[in-house]
């Protein structure tokens, strides 16, 4: 069997380390989920937030100029972001966004990449590899 198969056949979703919130103002939803609902701020990036809600990291996004407002993305934890990758692709899964570095923390880089469901719902993988 080789590495490809052997990661085919262990590729499975069962943790979920993020989740996305599209906001229209970012510094207003940084305040008010740091804030009022008490969560942990981690780091910005860009023009995201991330903050600590339990094991659940979550993500606040302003959208992008065709995206609508709203919606919600489940990101699935993974050990080797590349390996998942191909293993999906392989699988028949649609990528919108190959692997792709988020933010280079000091001790690691958080890296993503996005597919859609059968139903037209965005999926994230997303990896934090150690420096």
């Amino acid at each position: 069997m080789s590495h490809s198969d052997a990661t085919l056949s262990t590729v499975c979703f069962d943790t979920i380390g993020q989740i996305a919130i599209t906001v229209d103002d970012l510094p207003r939803a940084k305040h008010f989920y740091q804030n009022t609902l008490g969560m942990k701020f981690l780091f910005d990036a860009g023009l995201l937030a991330f903050l600590q809600c339990g094991a659940i990291r979550i993500m606040l996004s302003t959208p992008e100029k065709s995206e609508p407002r709203g919606g919600t993305i489940l990101y699935y934890k993974v050990d080797d972001i590349q390996a998942t990758y191909s293993a999906l692709k392989q699988r028949g899964a649609e990528f919108l966004q190959e692997p792709h570095l988020i933010a280079k923390m000091p001790d690691h880089e958080l890296w993503m990449a996005f597919l859609k469901d059968t139903e037209g719902n965005t999926v994230g993988i997303m990896s934090e590899v150690r420096n």
